[in-house]
């Protein structure tokens, strides 16, 4: 007998008694050796069914598991089910249902176990060579033992596992009663104070304390009823500023209106104007643009110009070489004037050698001679000429390229004044665009300046029917406690009716 009644109730009525316990002890040994093989075929299962294997972390919790397991059924085998063992049986009901594992998955794990066990029984009861009637009997109590301790095991966890789903079930219905009663409280305590804020009552509030759960709730409508009791004071302040505005808008609406009239007529006269200036540009611009063309013109003239100059520099350095060939030819004719002047004086000698019969041929020589001597003058002569000539040619080569250099500084200088004139055409197209698109804009500014004055007139309407609407808000208005004083008086500066009148009697004061 155990010490747990209710443990010895269920082995009495399973007939699990002193023989079976000895049985049961007698197979320790075969379970010590096959264990191992059966819990190993087991998770075996555990790994190949995902459902659940996922009620493990890993391998490492698995492999804790089965050794945890193996010391529970050498547990089971001493037949000594005690304190100690009622503890383990109920931590491993508690595990499943912390681990989610279902009755179904530790049932079928007890048939593997049970299964590879009674194999083994079987097995050992085969390979006996002196097996009889009486070893058959041992086959059958160590069977009936074994049986009878496995689903002595199974039933115990299972009621553990029941008995902490019963306990949670309990906890979970507890709180639900005291969930549902807080709520009850909650639900009446903001009732009543929703009935007296509908009734107009802004200063109602939810009074007592809530549980912690609807404690924000409390300080939320609280908030809110003091929020929404601050605005009706706001509104009711606005209400009285709306009602000295809308008197202000409606004395000011009519200067403004006069004043929008004279804007338009003023519009009118500078659109006119604009329009004038804006043909006065245009002519401008089509000036310049001729002025342009002509200066293209000129500019092409003296491009041509400087061609031809250049070719008359090239002309003149022709002409300046050709001199000095003829100074070179001249050279030559004097040196053969002199050659000549030579032999006529030799000729002379001679002639005056051979007497009477050389005397005809003296005057020859003394012909030659003079002959010489006036080509050799005239030689000197062209010379001279031919300097002078190269000189005034070298001047002539000169001045061309001076020439030449003037034109092509009055070409750039045309080529700029070209550009500076294109530039002011560009720009006086520009600032005729611009004044166009002024024009265009005064003219839609004169269109908005007339629909604005129309919009004035209906602002004046308005602004009587909005001091008609504020009265009847302030009665509305009236009909809530805010819980403090009536705010009727004058706007406050800041407010923002106020605002809005002081910016409309700027506007629409004179001089602006």
């Amino acid at each position: 007998m155990s010490a747990n009644p209710k443990l010895d109730q269920r082995m009495s009525f399973m007939r699990f008694d002193e023989r079976d316990r000895s049985a049961l002890r007698a197979l320790r040994p075969l379970i010590d050796s096959e264990i191992a093989n059966a819990l190993n075929k087991f998770y075996g299962q555990v790994r190949a069914f995902p459902e659940v294997r996922s009620k493990f972390r890993d391998d490492g919790h698995i492999a804790a598991a089965e050794r945890a397991q193996a010391n529970h059924w050498l547990r089971i085998a001493t037949a000594d089910y005690g304190p100690d063992y009622m503890r383990d049986v109920e931590r491993i009901g508690r595990a499943h249902v912390v681990a989610g594992l279902e009755p179904r998955w530790y049932m079928g794990g007890y048939a593997v176990v049970s299964e590879e066990l009674v194999r083994a029984v079987v097995g050992k009861r085969a390979r006996s060579l002196f097996a009889n009637a009486k070893s058959d009997a041992d086959v059958a109590d160590s069977l009936v033992a074994l049986n009878k301790a496995v689903f002595l095991d199974m039933e115990l966890a299972i009621s553990s596992y029941l008995t902490l789903l019963e306990e949670q079930r309990a906890t979970l219905e507890a709180e639900r009663d005291a969930a549902e009663q807080a709520q009850a409280q909650a639900v009446k305590a903001i009732g009543e104070a929703l009935s007296r804020l509908a009734a107009g009552d802004l200063s109602a509030r939810v009074d007592g304390g809530l549980a912690p759960e609807f404690q924000s709730l409390k300080d939320d409508f609280d908030r809110a009823a003091a929020a929404l009791g601050e605005a009706m004071k706001a509104v009711e302040r606005a209400t009285s500023g709306i009602r000295a505005g809308a008197d202000d808008i409606a004395r000011n609406a009519d200067d403004l209106a006069q004043r929008t009239e004279q804007q338009a007529a003023t519009l009118e006269q500078t659109a006119a104007a604009v329009d004038q200036l804006t043909a006065t540009v245009g002519k401008t611009a089509l000036s310049a643009r001729e002025v342009s063309a002509r200066v293209g013109e000129a500019s092409a003239e003296a491009e041509r110009s400087g061609v031809v100059v250049t070719r008359a520099a090239e002309a003149m350095t022709k002409i300046e070489g050709s001199s000095n060939q003829v100074s070179q030819i001249l050279g030559v004719i004097d040196e053969i004037a002199f050659q000549t002047n030579l032999l006529a004086l030799n000729a002379g000698v001679e002639a005056a050698r051979a007497g009477d019969a050389g005397r005809g041929f003296a005057v020859v020589a003394q012909e030659v001679r003079a002959l010489a001597q006036r080509s050799a003058d005239a030689a000197k002569e062209i010379k001279s000429l031919i300097a002078e000539s190269s000189r005034q040619v070298s001047e002539g080569v000169d001045l061309v390229g001076q020439t030449g250099a003037a034109l092509r500084g009055i070409v750039e200088k045309v080529g700029g004044i070209d550009g500076l004139i294109n530039e002011i055409a560009a720009s006086a197209n520009e600032q005729a665009s611009a004044l166009s698109q002024v024009n265009t804009a005064v003219n839609q500014l004169d269109q908005v300046t007339q629909r604005n004055a129309a919009m004035v007139q209906q602002s004046s309407e308005s602004t009587q029917a909005l001091r008609v609407e504020a009265a009847d808000l302030a009665n509305r208005v009236g009909a809530f406690h805010t819980g403090g004083q009536s705010h009727a008086g004058p706007a406050p500066a800041e407010n923002p009716v106020h605002a809005a009148r002081a910016r409309v009697a700027a506007f629409a004061r004179p001089g602006r």
